[in-house]
């Protein structure tokens, strides 16, 4: 067995952890930070299993953004104004995630092996963009077409989220008039 899946069922674990910590949590500020740590932990599982692009923006908007977003927002609201959720409501949360969870799970099921030499990414969408990025993109390497050319919505939709994030925080941030 290599690291890597020792290293996802880490992950995995701690991201669970902390999931459950979190409808548990009754502080703002430790709500807060707990998200922060959530958005961590999934980046690095992203940026282990080789989505760099998609890690690079969890870390921004997830880490970054919204816990500034969330921090400046924790100055503006008084905490003695929010309603805090009962018993009935947190249990109906944590159970709603975990038959969620379980839906995904066996969704997952269907899903080839990670890292699995078989599946169509591997067989089909690697080769061809490897052998034909060059000439058909006119690009000045095979990281460049991917990224810019082929996944070029995927791309868009990132920056866009990324620059949505950053315009909230912009909004909350600015001075009162």
């Amino acid at each position: 067995m290599t690291v890597l899946p020792e290293i996802l069922i880490l992950l995995s674990v701690m991201l669970t952890f902390s999931a459950v910590t979190i409808a548990l949590a009754r502080n703002t500020l430790a709500l807060v930070l707990l998200l922060s740590v959530y958005s961590a932990l999934l980046a690095l599982s992203f940026a282990v299993m080789g989505a760099i692009d998609v890690a690079f923006t969890e870390i921004v908007v997830g880490t970054g953004v919204s816990t500034v977003f969330f921090m400046a927002l924790m100055r503006r609201v008084d905490p003695r104004e929010v309603t805090q959720h009962g018993a009935p409501e947190r249990i109906l949360a944590i159970v709603l995630s975990l038959a969620l969870g379980a839906v995904l799970l066996v969704g997952l099921s269907g899903l080839p092996a990670f890292g699995s030499g078989d599946s169509p990414a591997y067989k089909r969408v690697s080769p061809y963009y490897s052998t034909h990025s060059i000439e058909e993109m006119d690009t000045p390497n095979v990281v460049t077409a991917v990224l810019g050319d082929y996944r070029g919505f995927d791309t868009l939709v990132e920056s866009a989220v990324v620059l949505t994030a950053a315009l909230g925080c912009l909004l909350v941030l600015r001075r009162k008039p």
